[in-house]
């Protein structure tokens, strides 16, 4: 078959859409299909974007067909890119939807696809409500979904918030699948020497861009906690016990974050990494972690998940949104409430129990999360009447 992918791609900085495109279009290579991805010349205006830069400096992945072309604010660029593909005739476009702000731009673009009367339509929705709410959004969103034949959702959640614009048209839930493009598992050992990380210290994790529904202060907040009291056999928190690593670029102003760091005296405790994480050097911040903690306020998904399981670091992860069915509790990990005194307690919790008890658990469950799976059902969306 031939199929088109519609979203962030190289050189855009990968970010998890970005990761998951490019693999999406290599599995459908690798499965025989011929795959290519139409990306974007202008993502974000320069006054909507938080981060430093919305391009990557490294190399294309080897062997992708991707074409740079959508301007997500010029609605003639829209037209032309419309009618490239609708001409070129695709069996399937999978296009990704994450925030209302692209639903101008790509339902127009889709609404002259459709116009061949041969392509299927079919969307990978990562957020059908957005995480920051802006006026528009369900306009926008109704708008995108109209040309749109049939749905994937990869969380309970998003599947609710589909089901309240559209009950009519077909939609399929599955697991996200693992981040299997960043290498191979390395030793703890490894990873910790190459960031210059003691071995004898417990690592938490906390991995990707910095936003506010992301939760960080709350884990700030249980880390003061925790180094206000005394573990059952161990010392109090201090840096020869216990450290969290924050890798990832802040998304927002992280004067308020470096504020609350002073405030709470827990600068001793931490490690920042805040610059963007090129995908190299990816695994060596997974894998030096003893736990990986996702702290959300609110999430439907989250891309570090599949990332953790691929390299087989146990998780602690708020009971927001699709989190808990990822992450199963006590087993893949630990499911705390969004505060500070049960990320507390549950970091206590897993340290007590000791990464081994979680990893044969985890091991089990990242049997679910399969491209092949996804492919699979990508086709039977496109095949059904």
């Amino acid at each position: 078959m031939h199929v088109i992918i519609i979203g962030p791609a190289h050189p855009l900085r990968g970010g998890g859409i970005t990761t998951f495109n490019e693999r999406l279009a290599r599995q459908f290579q690798d499965e025989g299909h011929r795959a290519s991805i139409y990306s974007f010349s202008l993502q974000y205006p320069g006054f909507l974007f938080p981060g430093k830069s919305q391009f990557t400096d490294e190399p294309a992945p080897a062997g992708l067909d991707i074409h740079t072309r959508i301007n997500s604010v010029n609605p003639v660029n829209w037209l032309l890119v419309g009618n490239e593909i609708k001409k070129a005739l695709p069996d399937i476009v999978i296009v990704r939807y994450w925030i209302p702000l692209m639903g101008p731009c790509l339902g127009t673009i889709l609404r002259i696809i459709k116009k061949n009367k041969h392509t299927k339509i079919i969307c990978i929705a990562d957020n059908i409500i957005p995480h920051e709410k802006r006026p528009g959004d369900s306009i926008f969103t109704r708008y995108f979904i109209k040309p749109v034949d049939a749905f994937i959702t990869m969380s309970e959640k998003v599947m609710q918030d589909l089901r309240l614009f559209t009950t009519a048209k077909k939609a399929i839930l599955i697991p996200h699948p693992l981040y299997d493009n960043f290498g191979e598992k390395i030793s703890k050992e490894q990873a910790r020497k190459k960031l210059g990380i003691d071995n004898s210290q417990k690592l938490m994790l906390f991995f990707g861009f910095i936003r506010k529904y992301k939760g960080l202060d709350i884990l700030l907040d249980a880390m003061k906690i925790l180094k206000d009291s005394t573990w059952p056999n161990a010392n109090p928190l201090d840096p020869a016990g216990c450290q969290l690593l924050v890798a990832g670029e802040f998304y927002e102003d992280r004067k308020a974050y470096d504020d609350q760091i002073d405030r709470l005296g827990i600068k001793d405790n931490l490690i920042l990494h805040t610059h963007f994480i090129p995908d190299a050097d990816v695994k060596y911040y997974v894998c030096a972690a003893d736990v990986v903690i996702q702290p959300y306020r609110n999430a439907t998904q989250s891309g570090v998940t599949p990332l953790a399981y691929h390299f087989e670091v146990p998780m602690i992860v708020t009971n927001v949104g699709g989190l808990p069915s990822m992450v199963p509790d006590n087993k893949a990990g630990l499911v705390a409430e969004p505060n500070a005194a049960s990320l507390a307690e549950k970091i206590v919790d897993y340290f007590e129990k000791g990464e081994n008890y979680f990893l044969p658990h985890l091991l089990e469950e990242k049997k679910k999360f399969s491209w092949t799976k996804m492919l699979e059902s990508i086709l039977e969306l496109a095949n059904s009447k």
